[in-house]
């Protein structure tokens, strides 16, 4: 008996990581952060020495996945990819879990700001020239959204506000949609995600008048940023981040956030995101944490100010 004994406790004081991890993503295959998720496990896996799954779980604006993802146990074993979708859903969904406090930050994994397309059609060339053809047209700009209450929304809600202008939005079920029917003209601008709208300008389909960045993007330094855009004060990034349960040991913290941080910066990765426009951004826990709590409030404050619901 003592013998078996010893066995179970030896097991348990097994290191971590013993088993497979899960990294739990909130939508279904294809979309953006299962696309990370899926350059960025291979190399996780290198690192923590242990095989990384992929498990979608789609559905409720992303709730789904991520309620599942913060219930899990607190053993390291189930982690949670998520999106600034994260910060937004508190403004809209009865949620059973606080999007804070109930989680533990672990790291930031990549930013990314979006870029504002419109049809070639529309005769602006620049961020100055759309907001006075906005102000002598109020309401008659039409944009699109990836969804009524979609980060890209809200960060378009924001944009009217900081430059006092009104445009009417038009939501679809996804960012593509929207993106296509600007190529199409059938609406006049979207605030795209820069893996699509950038090859769409390249291309000539739309013209791409600024990043929601203060500066230009490294890569792509002829389309300006908001600070040479007139507006200074307006900056939106998009972002994908890694949680954990609420409880996390701090051993686990620590080498989870080391193995990620070294996987977003390794040559292979890296190369691959900065490929669609989009930056590796690895930081400790503490700065993540600081991102959730100013992003839940402004977001709510935005969303009030609008007046937006989900229908």
């Amino acid at each position: 008996m003592i013998f078996a004994l010893g066995l179970v406790t030896g097991a348990c004081a097994q290191p971590y990581p013993a088993k497979p991890v899960r990294l739990i993503i909130a939508s279904a295959a294809g979309g953006g952060i299962d696309l990370l998720a899926r350059i960025m496990a291979p190399k996780f896996s290198e690192f923590m020495g242990q095989p990384v799954i992929v498990d979608n779980r789609p559905g409720a604006g992303g709730t789904i996945g991520y309620e599942y993802g913060i219930r899990a146990a607190p053993d390291g074993y189930t982690l949670t990819i998520i999106s600034s979708t994260y910060t937004v859903n508190p403004s809209f969904y009865p949620l059973k879990f606080d999007a804070v406090n109930d989680c533990t930050p672990i790291s930031q994994l990549v930013k990314f700001p979006h870029v504002v397309v419109v049809h070639p059609s529309l005769p602006v060339r620049n961020i100055r020239e759309l907001i006075t053809l906005a102000k002598a047209n109020p309401g008659k700009i039409t944009f699109g959204s990836s969804g009524q209450g979609a980060i890209i929304h809200l960060s378009t809600e924001l944009f009217m506000e900081k430059a006092g202008i009104r445009m009417t939005h038009v939501p679809y079920r996804g960012g593509g949609p929207a993106l296509n029917d600007v190529i199409a003209g059938q609406i006049s601008l979207v605030f795209a995600p820069p893996q699509t709208g950038l090859p769409q300008a390249k291309a000539g389909r739309v013209r791409a008048l600024a990043v929601t960045a203060k500066e230009p993007l490294a890569a792509e330094p002829d389309i300006p940023g908001m600070v040479q855009s007139g507006l200074p004060d307006f900056k939106v990034l998009s972002w994908h981040a890694l949680i954990g349960p609420k409880g996390l040991p701090q051993a686990v913290i620590e080498r989870v956030n080391r193995d990620i941080g070294k996987t977003v910066q390794s040559r292979e990765v890296e190369a691959r995101v900065l490929a669609d426009g989009v930056s590796p951004a690895a930081s400790t826990p503490e700065v993540l944490r600081a991102r959730l709590q100013q992003e839940v409030p402004m977001w709510k404050s935005v969303v009030s100010r609008a007046r937006i619901r989900l229908d």
